[in-house]
This record gives structure tokens, sequence and C-alpha cells, in this order.
């Protein structure tokens, strides 16, 4: 079982901060738990126990997206860069990952003990490879009485699932690393189901050695099996030897019952469903038909690889969404084409969208701070015009050896991009599909999501960085589809009624088991002041937990942003 040894940043503390820090992370409540509430705890020692055994079967996907903020009088807080990790994580032996590398070899992706890289010499700060990760765990190796004090908070509703809340306490003299906050544990069968707070330090260890405060989350996605989904971590306030300011975080799981990448060879094997002839009554192929099918076998190869790697959700009925909007701009202009068009979702944070095929990706965090249907259409018809106008998928991954690598490779081995020329002619041809379509009276909107891309594409350039796909701006900054309105945008920060983007998070959740996306059930909440806009921001995490099973589960149980707008309306010409 690993330790947790490495530390989530390093930076410059006195060493009076640090041992503040430890007279207060040390100090433990005299309150007796009742009997039953001790019962509750002893039964959460055990469940922990179960999870950590759990997790060890597994090897996840773990995303880290960070915004680093300063401070601001009117908005309270804003992003002024950003940091975009995506790692494969294996518990079975040890704690160690995989990053996933970049195709722009930009830094971002160093393998794994430099996954984190640093934010700059001025911020002297740097991030471990694993420190998101230990937040998984209260305690992987000593979460026992014999470690911690306990004392009884509350009763609390997670949802439907009811829960006792502690409040908890290193005892004195047991080592740094340790955990102090709070936990929530269910009250059936003892599992913690949420828990928030920091780990402790000791005044004998290095002053550079810091924790960060986080809220860490597990869902029931199978059968008595509660393991962890998301996690939020949150500074607003850096230690004084640094610049005013702090950040944010979110780390996403899933991917839990993806096909185990062997660790014996650096392939991994991909399998092609036989193909059946649906041809009527014809006994051969023409040339045409020939070029069409190869560039098909391409696509459905590409498309179980990404979905192998863990990076390409499972069909869903958000699909149906997604290729209704694009038949709409289909049946705008006319559009004759060769088969149907296919919409899928991509897992990843970054803005980016690809065309694979006849098969449109876009990405989760795309999808998520869209805010209306023209906008998801104005999206949509960008890769639209990729496949009408003939900008074809890298023949190549036809021969589906070309696609034996492994997962951590697949962004630099699979390239859906396209070229500067392939872009701009795909731009005007996406204006005029918009034009021509049901959304041709609303253009305006889009372009103001179009400005705030541009507004905050260098402040947020991890965000804005496709890792296999085609950004939503080049490389000046201006949007791709910037003439889609002939009336410039104005943004208004104070206008509440203007919402140009959303939150990272309004609108997708992941089932972390079997990567299937859901449109969050959501009410829209009214924005009450220009700071609760937080266009392209990050957001606390929080999810209205269910038990495995339940109908609620079954359909939408979680809201990780109370600010989503609701559903796209259903359209249809």
């Amino acid at each position: 079982m690993w330790t947790r040894t490495l530390y989530f940043v390093t930076v410059v503390l006195s060493l009076s901060a640090v041992s503040a820090q430890a007279k207060v992370q040390h100090a433990t409540t005299t309150v007796a738990l009742t009997p039953e509430q001790t019962e509750l705890v002893e039964k959460s020692f055990a469940r922990e126990k179960v999870t950590i055994e759990e997790i060890q079967k597994h090897i996840p996907l773990v995303q880290t997206y960070i915004q680093n903020t300063r401070p601001d009088a009117k908005l309270y807080a804003v992003p002024t860069s950003d940091e975009y990790m995506l790692n494969r994580v294996d518990f079975a032996k040890a704690f160690t990952t995989k990053a996933y590398k970049s195709k722009n070899d930009r830094g971002f992706f160093k393998g794994s003990a430099n996954a984190f890289r640093a934010l700059g010499a001025a911020f002297k700060m740097t991030y471990s490879s694993t420190g998101f990760m230990d937040m998984m765990f209260v305690d992987p190796t000593s979460y026992d009485r014999a470690h911690y004090d306990f004392a009884f908070v509350r009763r609390e509703f997670l949802g439907e699932v009811r829960t006792e809340v502690f409040d908890v306490h290193p005892k004195p003299g047991n080592g740094s690393g340790r955990f102090v906050g709070r936990v929530w544990i269910e009250d059936q069968d003892g599992n913690v189901v949420r828990f928030n707070g920091s780990y402790t330090r000791s005044a004998l260890q290095q002053a550079a050695r810091y924790w960060v405060h986080f809220d860490s989350w597990r869902n029931n996605i199978q059968p008595d099996v509660w393991l962890p989904v998301a996690i939020y971590a949150e500074e607003e306030d850096r230690p004084e030897a640094l610049k005013p300011g702090g950040f944010r975080a979110q780390t996403h799981f899933w991917g839990y019952s993806l096909k185990l990448p062997t660790h014996e060879t650096q392939s991994t094997s991909v399998v092609v469903d036989n193909a059946t002839d649906q041809s009527e009554g014809a006994q051969d192929v023409s040339p045409l038909e020939a070029q069409r099918d190869w560039y098909s076998q391409a696509e459905q190869n590409v498309l179980d690889r990404l979905v192998e790697a863990g990076l390409v959700a499972a069909p869903s009925d958000f699909d149906k969404t997604l290729e209704q909007v694009t038949n709409n701009l289909i049946l705008g202009s006319k559009l004759t084409l060769a088969g149907e068009i296919h919409c899928r979702v991509l897992l990843t944070t970054p803005l980016e969208s690809l065309a694979v095929g006849n098969t449109i990706l876009i990405s989760r965090g795309l999808v998520d701070v869209l805010p209306s249907e023209e906008d998801l259409a104005a999206v949509l018809s960008f890769q639209l015009a990729q496949i009408v106008l003939g900008h074809q998928i890298d023949a190549r991954y036809a021969f589906d050896d070309r696609l034996l690598f492994p997962d951590e490779a697949t962004f630099q081995q699979i390239r859906m991009s396209h070229s500067e020329q392939d872009d701009l002619d795909s731009a005007k041809k996406a204006v005029e599909l918009l034009h021509n379509s049901i959304y041709q009276d609303k253009l305006r909107n889009i372009g103001l999501f179009l400005a705030q891309l541009q507004a905050r594409e260098k402040n947020l350039s991890a965000l804005m960085t496709p890792r296999m796909g085609d950004s939503m701006v080049k490389r000046d900054g201006t949007a791709w589809l910037s003439e889609v309105s002939k009336e410039p945008a104005q943004l208004d920060v104070d206008n509440l009624a203007q919402i140009a983007a959303l939150p990272l998070g309004s609108h997708l959740r992941i089932d972390a088991w079997d990567d299937e996306v859901h449109f969050l059930n959501v009410k829209a909440e009214p924005i009450l002041n220009a700071r609760e806009k937080m266009p392209l921001e990050l957001t606390p995490i929080y999810f209205r937990l269910s038990r495995y099973g339940s109908g609620s589960h079954a359909a939408l149980s979680s809201a990780e942003n109370v600010n989503a707008t609701p559903q796209y309306p259903s359209r249809r010409q």
C-alpha cells in the first residue's frame, strides 16, 4: 500500500506559519459519541478498506483542470492562467500515473514525474504528480480510532442519501499527512461518501511543504461500491510570500470499467466488428463505393480506439440531441451527403471539436460552456462544413495495426486537426450553413459567445488548446466563426441578462463506471450579480447522491453547477 509522501504544492512558508497551523489542526473535541454514532464510525473504518481494495482493481482516467486567479474588485476573482492534466492512475502495486502526452508537446504532459509543471518563477510553486489524486482518500493506511478523533456535527441528506456528519482530527503525535476536516458517512453501510478539509504537516518538516483545501465526492456507481468521482480544490489566499491570488481546480475520475491496459507490452489490441453486406442486391462494388468504405473503416477504427482509451463517451441519448441540431443545419441548406452524420462526446475538458469521417466529436467542456442551442449549432456547423467540403479522415487508420499504441500516446498518434486553410474554408462554409438555418435570427448570440472566447483566450490557453481536434480560435486569438454576425458583439459584464458563456460543468455529467454522459437535470437559477456569471470558469462541485438501482440513479442524480441553463429546446425544421 502506498503512503502519502508527495505534497500537492511546493511554496515558501515561514516556520511560524507552519507551527500555527499545526496547533489548529491538532485541536480535538471532548464531546463523546453516542453508541450508535460510534458504531457508524467503526463501520466506516471497515468500509474504507473495502473502498481502497476496490479502487486497486481499476485503472481509471484522472483529469485535473486548474485555473489560477487574482482578486478583482467587481468579480471577486478572475482567472489569470490555467493548467490541464490527464492521467491513467494505477493503484494495484504502487501509486503511479501515466500522463496522456500532448500532440503539440507544449509542456502540459512531461511524464508522470513532471505532469504538474511550474506555474512560473514569480509564484515559486510546482504541483506534485499525484497531489490531486491523494484527495481520493481520507487516509489510505491509518483511518482508524488509533489515529483520529471524531465529533458528531449533524445529520444531512446529500440528495436521497442520508448521512451523518463528523468533524475529524488526527491525534497528536501521529505524524504528518493526516486528514483534518469533515466526513459524511451514509447511514446504511457506513461508507464515506464525501469528505472535505486538508492534510496536516509537521513543524519539523521543511517549510516548503503545503497542502490545499479540497472537497472530495464518491458515488454509488455499482452495487455496494462507492468510488471517487470528483474533487474540488480551492485556495483563495496564497501564503504571504506569493503574489496575491489563488486557484481553483476540478479533478474528475472515469473509466473504472475500461479494459485494463496490459503491463507486459506497449501495445493494446483493437477489436473491430465484422462488417456485413448491406447492399440491395448489388454484386460488385464501384471504385467510389470502395473509397467510401475505406474511409468508413478508418472512421470506425479510430472511434473504437478512442473509446478504448477512455476519451470518447459511450453512445447516449445526448448524442441524439447533437444529431438533431446537426440535421437542422443539413435541412436548412438542403445538403446531400454520403451517409448519415453521427455525433459523439469527447470526455475531456479542453474546448475542441473534430470530425472523424461522418462522426462529429465535441468535447464535454465545450458542451458545458455553451449557453444556447444556436451556440451548439455554431460549433457543429464548423465540423459539418469540414465533412461537406471533403476534408477526410486520414485513410491510414483503415489499417488497424496503426492504432496499436499505449493509451497515453493517443493524442500524439491520432491527429484529427485540420490545416489552417481547411479551417478557413470550413469557417466560411459554416457561416453559410448558419445563415441558411433556423438559427439565422440568433446569430448575434453566437457572436457574444465567440467574443467571450476571445476575451479569455490569453488567460485560459490550456482550456483553448485542443488535444486532438480543432480549436475554436485562430493563432491570433480571434474565433474561426467571428464573421457569423455582422453586428459586432459587445460584452457587458453588468448586464445580467447577457450570458455570453457558462461556467464549466453546466450541462453534462459522466457516469464514472460506463463512461456514458447525461444532461444535468437542473433548474435555471437567476443571476443576481456580475460575479455569478463566471464564464468559462471553474466552480465548486455538488452531487445529489442516490443509491445504485434507485429511480433517480437511473435518471440524472447530480448537479455540478446550480447556475446551469435548462436542456436545449427541441427544435425541428
